[in-house]
């Protein structure tokens, strides 16, 4: 259990620092992600973000597997 608790907060922290950077290169502004902005706030779906990173987290286990 611990072991899993420290990797995910070792990748959150790699995300977290990798942000800036990412949104450079257009991450999170993909055209499936959903911005809604309204006079409250603003509501921020990244919904092609996710899949897309889904699916090179995926590849890259699979690679790594062989």
């Amino acid at each position: 259990m611990l072991k899993w608790l420290i990797t995910l907060v070792a990748a959150l922290l790699v995300l977290g620092l990798l942000t800036p950077w990412l949104t450079r290169l257009g991450w999170g502004r993909l055209p499936g992600d959903v911005r809604i902005r309204h006079k409250r706030g603003l509501f921020y779906f990244p919904f092609a973000s996710v899949v897309l990173g889904s699916l090179l987290l995926s590849l890259i286990v699979w690679l790594l597997g062989r």
